[in-house]
């Protein structure tokens, strides 16, 4: 006797018993598949509970002795729970066509729920690998800055799509397609799915071009971002702002609208300091030669103006020029002999990054002064350390002005308005 008819009688053993003792034979069927499909689904729930605990135990035992951490991730994403429940359905799938050999209608529904099963199984299983794959490299140096998640995500759409299609063709037997044409099938996917898609194709384009990574700093004033991006998946980008909330922005944003990333300056030798000063106008004006001589005790100018000077003297010399009115021929002047100053001040300073351009420039005239602006780049890019480099930078600017008799521009205040009216009185 074959080991195949051997289990037929053991199945059929309720269903003689029955008959034996005077039960139709239709009754004797029913009460046999009823008992035997119970039996079959506790034993087999029984198994499941028994693996699951063991083979739980031995991966996390076995995860603690490895050097690797990937296994540590799987037993984090339920890896070893999923993958327990494989051999309860496999033994499932094989006694079932044994005990509803006879009964072509509910096998045919059991066997669709198991395939039903399998399939979200197996989805289950691969997504745990792709979640424990995402975080495993995320402890690598190299895909750190990378949007993992938003390939996750891709992988996983394609993978319920096509467990989507095989439940479908399960639960009807009939193809997909043959519910509706192409094109109206596409025009609902493409309506139910539109984010989805939008933000598909702009992770496709934000991976490949390399416009944003996880840790950069960008500013997106359309929705008020202004920070460090945390994460980046297929519907949406997280920034993490400076005063600690979060914004959300939709993926596709970055690749439909302007938005400022600043891993440039973080990459670069230092971050730009480009800010002016005012100086009043009235203030500005031709040196005489005490006033030079009192210039010369500034070691920042001194070679500068006895350069100058000597220089200067040659050619008005040269030209003829009648000295007794300052203007005439070529003179220096409190304001330029200050911005040369500041250009030595920043050759000087350690926190300014000598790599990089430095300068210091005058603005067109406005009605409220002259600009002198400083354009440098701090060789320390913190933001803390940046706005303190550039303090102190402004702070000895404005202190030093008052030493080239120059003035800075300000609008007058109610106790200045009050002092003129009191001097006016007087």
């Amino acid at each position: 006797m074959s080991e195949y008819q051997i289990i037929i009688d053991y199945v059929n053993f309720i269903k003689k018993f029955l008959i034996t003792n005077g039960v139709a034979e239709n009754w004797a069927e029913i009460i046999n598949l009823v008992i035997v499909l119970f039996l079959i689904i506790v034993v087999v729930y029984a198994i499941d509970r028994v693996l699951r605990k063991i083979i739980i135990k031995l991966f996390a035992l076995f995860s603690v002795k490895t050097t690797t951490t990937f296994d540590d991730f799987l037993v984090q994403s339920k890896f070893s729970r999923y993958f327990a429940h494989i051999i309860p359905l496999v033994l499932l799938k094989l006694m079932i066509p044994l005990v509803l050999k006879d009964f072509p209608l509910l096998f045919k529904v059991f066997n669709g729920l198991i395939n039903i099963y399998s399939v979200i199984l197996l989805v289950k299983i691969v997504r745990s690998f792709l979640r424990s794959t995402k975080r495993y490299l995320r402890t690598k140096e190299q895909y750190k800055d990378k949007p993992l998640e938003s390939y996750v995500q891709v992988l996983m759409i394609f993978l319920w799509g096509t467990a989507i299609f095989f439940i479908i063709y399960q639960l009807t037997g009939k193809d997909v397609l043959s519910f509706a044409t192409l094109g109206a099938a596409s025009a609902v996917v493409l309506l139910i799915f539109k984010d989805t898609i939008l933000g598909f194709v702009a992770s496709i384009q934000v991976s490949v071009n390399d416009i944003v990574r996880i840790g950069d700093w960008i500013v997106y004033a359309k929705f008020g971002a202004d920070g460090t991006v945390t994460d980046i998946n297929l519907a949406s980008v997280r920034v993490q702002n400076w005063d600690n909330t979060f914004t959300t922005i939709p993926t596709y944003s970055l690749i439909s609208d302007s938005f400022q990333n600043w891993r440039g300056m973080e990459e670069s030798g230092g971050r730009r300091i480009k800010r002016a000063i005012l100086i009043k106008q009235s203030s500005i004006k031709f040196l005489t030669q005490e006033e030079i001589e009192n210039l010369k005790k500034i070691h920042l100018v001194t070679e500068y103006l006895e350069f100058k000077i000597n220089e200067i003297n040659e050619y008005n010399k040269k030209i003829g020029a009648d000295k007794s009115v300052l203007i005439n021929g070529v003179n220096l002047t409190n304001f330029g002999v200050f911005r040369k100053y500041l250009d030595a001040y920043l050759e000087q300073n350690i926190s300014v990054s000598k790599e990089l351009f430095s300068m210091v420039r005058q603005l067109a005239p406005t009605s409220k002064g002259i600009p002198l602006e400083i354009y440098c780049f701090s060789s320390n890019k913190q933001w803390a350390n940046y706005e303190a480099i550039m303090a102190d930078i402004f702070d000895h600017i404005i202190a030093s002005i008052p030493y080239f008799d120059l003035e800075v521009f300000e609008e007058p205040t109610g106790k200045d308005l009050q002092s003129f009216v009191n001097k006016v009185q007087q």
